[in-house]
């Protein structure tokens, strides 16, 4: 059957809006900015990877090394973000997150002295030298992802401290399309930055937008039940389909009861989330990380020359994002539960990385064929992550769900790591045997299987929607 105008679930959400205030909206768009400068921090480094390589003397290998080490301190900082955001709060969390990672943004440009600083310690200590620029930005982008790890785990919190169920995946689709501009204007900003003023502005120009950002955080956001900006029926909306039980026990203002990660590891929910992200975060990174050296290597391209294609593709990762928020409402407004209906979406989201097969075997007719194909795979990640996300807060209590997405978070961060090191190794060998092309199919491969394996163990693990009420 197919809804009316009053029944869809965007005239029910626009009816809403007028009903009772869009404040929540506002939340929305600063979170939204946060993943947006969040992106354009981690971009830079691939985005002046090729002039880099070639000033520095970096292998595949040595790129590699250098991008794995955000990924593992950002997987092993990301369960203990969840910890910490549900511990203090999403306010002061996002307030340490950005400080740590705008400041760690910057030091990109100071890479060579603190190359230099962590030599004539290690040598010091008797231990080999690690050359001085790849020491020095394995150190900066360890600190980047210490304060990175954070933006989800909050994020995600806040949207569930602000929005009811029926809206949570939209709501993440809106803030999760950050990551999609922040890689637009990354290739547009960033080479222009570099060619006027060196590679170091461009670290140094966008790592201080985070600060820009916090003064507006600081002033914006309250938790609901304090935001005095918030009306009361907005309030009520936003807690209209809460379910958590009030314990006896529990005195009015007294904190939540906090629950160990032991305890939330036993639930199969928080496994499937695990691992769906384990399987599926590290083919977002390899887009991310290694597609500006794609395009060097398969087409010899440079500098300005990468703009309008990865401006192209990451401009189609925000309908990904964006629709994939809604797409599961098409099956809530035909009577699925919110759970039920996400699996049916990420089903199909699932099936569309397929076409990545393709980047290859038909990338010899032009390079718009591989940058558009690998495009609809990076739109169907967005879709897929904002709908993944959204799972945490389906079934998990609030304050336990900061915690859930610090633990998938670390999976996903573990996976970033094994893709990252997969292709360096299979680019520097097939590139010594002058087959690059092959290795460039490999990667694509495991790109594009990735979703329907998880999609297959997450829904073996949890078959229906099953809400968490114990904790």
């Amino acid at each position: 059957m197919i809804p009316n105008e009053s029944t869809h679930p965007q005239s029910i959400t626009q009816a809403a809006t007028r009903s009772v205030g869009k404040y929540r909206w506002t939340i929305c768009a600063l979170l939204f900015f946060a993943t947006t400068v969040n992106y354009l921090d981690r971009q830079v480094l691939s985005l002046l990877a090729p002039e880099l390589s070639t000033t520095f003397g970096w292998s595949n290998t040595d790129y590699a090394n250098i991008a794995s080490v955000f990924q593992f301190v950002y997987a092993i900082s990301m369960i203990f973000a969840g910890r910490l955001v549900d511990r203090i709060g999403t306010k002061t969390a996002f307030v340490v997150a950005i400080s740590i990672w705008s400041t760690g943004a910057v030091m990109h440009a100071f890479a060579v002295p603190l190359g230099q600083g962590i030599g004539a310690i290690t040598t010091a200590l008797g231990f080999a030298a690690i050359p001085v620029s790849i020491a020095g930005f394995m150190l900066s982008r360890a600190v980047l992802a210490v304060g990175e790890a954070g933006n989800f785990p909050i994020a995600i919190k806040a949207v569930a401290e602000y929005f009811p169920k029926k809206e949570r995946s939209f709501a993440t689709g809106i803030f999760n399309s950050g990551a999609n501009v922040g890689a637009i204007t990354a290739p547009i900003c960033v080479p222009l930055i570099a060619a006027f003023w060196g590679w170091e502005s461009a670290f140094i120009v966008v790592g201080l937008l985070g600060f820009v950002w916090l003064g507006v955080w600081i002033s914006l956001y309250e938790k609901p039940s304090q935001q005095k900006r918030l009306t009361a029926e907005e309030l009520a909306y936003i807690r209209s389909d809460e379910v958590e039980p009030v314990k006896a026990t529990t005195l009015p203002g007294a904190p939540a009861a906090k629950v160990s990660w032991f305890k939330l590891l036993t639930y199969r929910q928080t496994w499937a989330f695990a691992f769906g992200k384990f399987m599926t975060d590290g083919v977002w990174w390899f887009f991310l990380f290694w597609l500006p050296t794609y395009l060097s290597a398969q087409y010899g391209m440079k500098g300005q020359a990468i703009v309008l294609p990865l401006f192209v593709l990451y401009s189609m990762t925000m309908v990904g994002s964006i629709g994939g928020g809604w797409f599961p409402s098409y099956f809530m407004a035909r009577g699925d539960k919110p759970y039920d209906g996400r699996m049916k979406a990420m089903l199909v989201i699932a099936l569309f990385p397929l076409v990545v097969l393709l980047a290859q075997p038909f990338g010899y007719i032009s390079f718009w064929v591989p940058v558009l194909l690998i495009g609809i795979g990076a739109s169907a990640h967005q879709a897929w992550s904002c709908n993944i996300f959204t799972t945490v807060s389906d079934m998990f209590p609030q304050k336990t769900v900061a915690s859930v997405v610090g633990i998938g978070g670390m999976a996903g961060g573990l996976g970033g790591v094994v893709m990252t090191k997969i292709g360096g190794w299979v680019f520097d060998y097939y590139k010594s045997i002058n087959d690059i092309h092959t290795g460039y199919m490999i990667m694509f491969a495991i790109c594009a299987l990735a979703y329907l394996v998880a999609w297959s163990v997450m829904k073996t693990l949890v078959p229906r929607h099953k809400e968490i009420t114990d904790l």
